[in-house]
């Protein structure tokens, strides 16, 4: 049975620091995309960033990209996601996906995982 859990979320100030993890078990953590995605209330999930855990390579959203960084520790099956110079637009319940495909060009498409965690809530505040 494939597991998704998330941890880190909470509150922070506009300009702070969180980062969230996401442990996978279940499959071999090498051959997959894990990939953040998030959702603010009222709006749709969108995806955040991606990494590669066969080759290491990741994209992220626009709106993240300079201050987000994911990373991964295959010996931990964990992925991280470190979220720096915080915004309020920002907050929303971040969620963790993972599934057997290419992160490009599916790092953003929802739909396409199949795996996913319960989810975590990020607040900044301004």
């Amino acid at each position: 049975e494939v597991q998704v859990v998330e941890s880190g979320g909470g509150l922070v100030q506009a300009g702070g620091s969180l980062r969230l993890s996401c442990t996978v078990s279940g499959f071999t953590f090498d051959d997959y995309a894990i990939a953040w995605f998030r959702q603010a209330p009222g709006k749709e999930r969108e995806g955040v960033s991606c990494i590669s855990t066969s080759d290491g390579n990741t994209y992220a959203a626009d709106s993240v990209r300079g201050r987000f960084t994911i990373s991964s520790d295959n010996a931990k099956n964990t992925v991280y996601l470190q979220m720096n110079s915080l915004k309020p637009e920002d907050t929303a319940v971040y969620y963790c996906a993972a599934d057997l495909i290419p992160c490009y060009p599916y790092y953003s498409d929802y739909d396409e995982y199949d795996y996913w965690g319960q989810g975590t809530q990020v607040t900044v505040s301004s």
